[in-house]
């Protein structure tokens, strides 16, 4: 890995020390350039989880990705890096309580003094590393988080009173997601393949690009516009998300202009 251009991807410099301090400071920098985004699916891309097509990726070409890219690379980073960082598998909580399937989602855990849960690859998540032991409720600036004994040794994330994911102990390799995330690029059931999402945080909250919507929420407050042309659409990823696209992302069947009207907001989760 060339650990010095992907640090200057993220705006960091080398740092001194693995630590918390540090650790916290990369995870800031990562969830700020680097967006959680699912327009591979739509541009016709493959989606390859090996280290070298997701540093040519995220690291060359400037782009962002979904859960098993963005905390798949993440963590080798902060291991070239000299932290004790592992992949995690988990399952998320659908909006009616259930659990979606195994190795649905993929985070990491960070062991220093003691684990620490870090996501880069989650949308809406913890700004800040979570301490994965703590039985108290966890401040961020993205709200508060509770982190709850679960069945069989995993661990129940909560935000604001909301189930998030249920985390394994068990460490895997990047090998291990990749039938899911065919399945997650691939299927027609797959919230990846129906609807477009770009989405990082902000200084005052977050900014999401969902198909032709554009919608930043500000101190809370949520505002939403329509762009009106493809020019627009490519500006807003520009401005917003540095990206610079030759081509719009569509789902199939559609036009970039309406495939945000037409679908259902990614849950940005």
């Amino acid at each position: 890995m060339d650990v010095d251009a992907y640090l200057a991807r993220l705006g960091v410099a080398w740092p001194a020390a693995a630590d918390l301090a540090t650790l916290r400071h990369l995870q800031e920098r990562h969830l700020a350039t680097v967006p959680f985004e699912n327009l591979s699916i739509h541009l016709g891309e493959p989606v390859v989880l090996d280290e070298e097509a997701l540093a040519d990726k995220i690291v060359e070409r400037r782009r962002g990705g979904f859960c098993y890219e963005l905390n798949g690379l993440f963590a080798a980073l902060l291991r070239e890096l000299g932290y004790p960082a592992s992949l995690h598998a988990a399952q998320v909580f659908r909006p009616d309580g259930t659990l979606g399937p195994p190795l649905d989602h993929a985070a990491i855990i960070v062991s220093l003094d003691e684990p620490w849960l870090v996501d880069v690859g989650f949308g809406r998540f913890s700004r800040h590393p979570l301490r994965l032991s703590g039985v108290d409720a966890q401040s961020d600036p993205d709200g508060e988080f509770l982190l709850l004994d679960a069945p069989h040794g995993d661990v129940d994330v909560v935000l604001e009173g909301k189930p998030q994911y249920r985390l394994e102990r068990r460490p895997r390799p990047l090998s291990d997601f990749v039938t899911m995330a065919w399945w997650q690029t691939t299927s027609p059931e797959s919230h990846f393949t129906k609807s477009l999402t770009c989405s990082r945080p902000t200084s005052q909250g977050r900014v999401t690009l969902s198909g032709n919507r554009l919608i930043e929420t500000v101190d809370g407050v949520r505002h939403e516009v329509v762009l009106p042309s493809e020019a627009a659409m490519r500006m807003a990823y520009r401005v917003y998300f540095s990206l610079p696209l030759t081509r719009l992302p569509t789902p199939p069947g559609e036009s970039p202009l309406t495939s945000g009207a037409l679908s259902p907001t990614l849950p940005v989760k």
